[in-house]
């Protein structure tokens, strides 16, 4: 799958107010996805811009996350999933993702 494959995904996910209330960034072998979902509406870009927290992942890795088929957790416990930044907003994307 394509970067802006997996771009239009997520923004398809956040929709308009994800609630998330935060910036993230995910950084994939592919490129940057960066959630802004302090403005409003919610926007989903390829730009690399600071974000208050930043998860790390191979694609292939976020694509199953994002299927359903590697729950976060157990990720982040093997090493799949780096966190840089604020936690508390990591673990609130399992509402918005």
């Amino acid at each position: 799958m394509s970067l802006d494959n997996i771009t239009q995904n997520i923004r398809d996910k956040v929709g308009m107010d994800s609630g998330l209330n935060a910036t993230v960034k995910f950084v994939i072998d592919e490129g940057v996805i960066f959630v802004d979902s302090v403005s409003s509406p919610n926007s989903v870009s390829n730009e690399d811009k600071e974000a208050e927290c930043t998860i790390t992942m191979a694609t292939e890795d976020f694509q199953a996350m994002m299927a359903g088929e590697l729950d976060p957790n157990m990720a982040f416990m093997t090493g799949k999933l780096k966190v840089d930044g604020n936690m508390a907003v990591a673990l609130s994307l399992q509402k918005v993702i």
